[in-house]
């Protein structure tokens, strides 16, 4: 029984040295995808900070044509009131010459045609203008919304930046707590391997009592030395399972811990990636990178189904081999 056991044991612990593996690669790729879109942001901050310099440029140019528009108005204007002025005076000079000569009245009276269609012509030019106005102003307005939305990407991609910042930082927790139930495990390690030790002691000293009764049989203590020290193997014999059982639990609790952590690692890139395509949902390899995201964390939870049952038969087994120490 104790045999079948320890077999089962050893197996458990190999099983968990290779998922241990693989969970301590994660956080390492993890950290490369991070580490590249922290590389690819400058990039585009670079290019949304020159689409911005163009729309000032932009601005700054129609502000200029706005200007001349606004001049060739008032020059417009200016040239209907002198032409007002003469038609007025034509129509004054007509009251004058009504009993005057007949030639010289339908001169006049051409001649205010021809002013009123200059006039005419004037006004045409006039709404073009002022519709050419209304136009940049159109633009204008628009050319300024652009400028605001341009701005609201660069304060989100700012956020974006601070928000991969914290998650690097916090994937280097992980990875230094990793480290730190690594150390763990090797001080388990030699501890097992300097109880060994011992027991190669104990045994050596066990072969030299065997000696020393062969040749003082008659001898009392040593005798008694003698059954000390078989006392002594029997309890490091009995205890070596207890410890791998100990060894076995700090290794699936290990590996819980290291579930949680990257559960939690990968809801925050899920967020990201949720994020990232707000901002940008053109890129579909993001959705197929949440989708993979989304299957990696349906395996960690059912390693994690999987992995708490095996605890519990630890903690049973850890139990039953108290119980038999506490009776033997």
């Amino acid at each position: 029984m104790l045999l079948l056991l320890l077999l089962l044991q050893l197996l458990l612990l190999l099983l968990l040295q290779q998922l241990l593996i693989l969970l301590h690669l994660l956080p390492l790729l993890l950290l490369l995808l991070l580490l590249l879109l922290l590389l690819l942001l400058p990039l585009l901050l670079l290019l949304l900070l020159l689409l911005i310099l163009m729309l000032l440029l932009m601005l700054l140019l129609l502000l200029l044509q706005l200007l001349l528009l606004l001049q060739q108005l008032l020059l417009l204007l200016l040239l209907l009131l002198l032409l007002m002025l003469l038609l007025l005076l034509l129509l004054q000079l007509l009251l004058l010459l009504q009993q005057q000569q007949l030639l010289l009245l339908l001169l006049l009276l051409l001649l205010l045609l021809l002013l009123l269609l200059l006039l005419l012509l004037l006004l045409l030019l006039l709404l073009l203008i002022l519709l050419q106005l209304l136009l940049l102003l159109l633009l204008l307005l628009l050319l300024l919304l652009l400028l605001l939305l341009l701005l609201l990407l660069l304060l989100l991609l700012l956020l974006l930046v601070l928000l991969l910042l914290l998650l690097l930082l916090l994937l280097l927790l992980l990875l230094l707590l990793l480290l730190l139930l690594l150390l763990l495990r090797i001080l388990m390690l030699l501890l097992l391997l300097l109880l060994l030790l011992l027991l190669l002691l104990l045994l050596l000293q066990l072969l030299i009592l065997l000696l020393l009764l062969s040749l003082l049989l008659l001898l009392l203590l040593p005798v008694l030395q003698l059954l000390l020290l078989l006392l002594q193997l029997l309890l490091l014999l009995l205890l070596l399972p207890l410890l791998q059982l100990l060894m076995l639990l700090l290794l699936m609790l290990q590996l819980l811990l290291l579930l949680l952590l990257l559960q939690l690692l990968l809801l925050l890139l899920q967020l990201l990636i949720l994020l990232l395509l707000l901002l940008l949902p053109l890129l579909l390899i993001l959705l197929l990178l949440l989708l993979l995201l989304l299957l990696l964390q349906l395996l960690l939870l059912l390693l994690q189904q999987l992995l708490l049952p095996l605890l519990l038969v630890v903690l049973v087994l850890i139990q039953h081999c108290y119980c038999y120490y506490y009776y033997s």
